[in-house]
């Protein structure tokens, strides 16, 4: 009984039953219990074999190239994007294995099958007394680019539905204009022309606005930053809002915030103006501004218990001449932004209807 064990185990046949060889209950046990390990040992290899090919099929569908070699270079394993990337190679390109030691973040990869720029990250594990790196490439070139296209695909969309609502009246109006001209007397036609152009001037001067709302967008100046102390900068904030339900909240501390002055203040009484909007049908509501330093940075808090916003709102409310306001333009929030950005700073918004919205901008300090 013992040997055939041994044998199933060499085998790796792990699903024999053990039975004694003679009728006694000390050997049957015996049996029992190494029937039981066995059928415990082959039941942890299944589900680590489970596991394995769970976390195989997961690491090859996703689009970052990942990679198991040891610090020389050698390559242990790697998935399916990381070989369509490098190829079926045993060692690490010499420009990867350089920029891992030299902790380079980003390598341009025009050796391999696919011509790259890649994101380079390595975090070391230990195996088995064993030191492996685990090597994950992203393409940032096709990354950005899918951003880029994208971001060209909104921009166009938006300049062709502006121009389009513009340009499509004006040619139809001045085909009408054209054909009554030629049958009313003169009187009729006088005034006709005259309406006619009244539109045509409004709808022009619509247009023309669109374009330099778009001009702003694309020309904002390098912030000129200087030592802003905050209290300062509240206080002027205060008399240019004289509204008992707007607070501020600041440290009193001679920490300043390095920041263009007039930038600065463009954002904020945008975001504060939007918020006192918000409040307008609620008349117990209130806006709050606070400012807070925290783990290196200054936070900007502008709260408001306003009528909030749906989701699919807040998704789009920082892309260019998106409004929901009936005579707005869709460039403030993009300006804000816009500026932060320029300054290395953040802007986040959440908001629930019916209970307000939070704007949150970070800064370095």
């Amino acid at each position: 009984m013992m040997q055939r064990i041994v044998e199933c185990m060499k085998n790796n046949d792990l699903s024999q039953l053990m039975c004694a060889p003679f009728n006694n209950p000390t050997m049957q046990q015996l049996a029992t219990d190494m029937s039981t390990a066995l059928k415990n040992i082959r039941t942890h290899l299944n589900e680590e074999e489970t596991k394995h090919q769970y976390y195989e099929n997961l690491l090859n569908q996703v689009d970052t190239a990942v990679i198991v070699c040891y610090p020389d270079g050698r390559t242990e394993w790697m998935n399916k994007p990381a070989q369509r990337l490098l190829g079926n190679c045993n060692r690490l390109p010499d420009i990867i294995h350089a920029a891992l030691i030299n902790k380079q973040a980003v390598v341009q990869l025009s050796h391999s099958p696919v011509p790259a720029e890649l994101s380079v990250s390595a975090t070391h594990i230990q195996l088995k007394g064993k030191t492996y790196w685990l090597v994950s490439l992203k393409n940032i070139h096709t990354a950005l680019e899918h951003t880029e296209m994208e971001a060209w695909q909104k921009l166009i969309r938006v300049l062709t539905h502006e121009i389009m609502n513009s340009i499509t009246p004006i040619i139809s109006l001045a085909d009408t204009l054209s054909e009554r001209s030629k049958s009313a007397t003169s009187t009729q036609a006088d005034s006709t022309m005259q309406q006619g152009l009244q539109i045509i001037r409004r709808r022009s001067k619509g247009l023309l606005e669109f374009v330099e709302n778009y001009r702003k967008l694309t020309r904002i100046a390098p912030p000129a930053k200087s030592d802003i102390r905050i209290k300062d900068f509240f206080e002027d904030l205060k008399q240019l809002f004289a509204d008992p339900h707007i607070t501020f909240d600041c440290p009193d501390t001679p920490q300043t915030w390095k920041a263009d002055r007039g930038q600065m203040e463009q954002v904020f009484i945008n975001l504060i103006k939007n918020a006192q909007e918000a409040c307008r049908d609620n008349p117990s509501a209130s806006v709050s501004v606070r400012a807070y330093t925290s783990d290196g940075q200054w936070k900007f808090i502008i709260t408001d218990t306003g009528e909030g916003m749906l989701p699919e709102v807040t998704e789009r409310i920082f892309l260019p001449f998106f409004t929901t306001k009936p005579g707005g333009s869709g460039i403030g929030l993009a300006l804000c932004k816009q500026i932060t950005v320029l300054h290395g700073g953040q802007i986040a918004v959440t908001s629930e209807p019916d209970k307000g919205s939070t704007f949150t901008l970070t800064f370095p300090v």
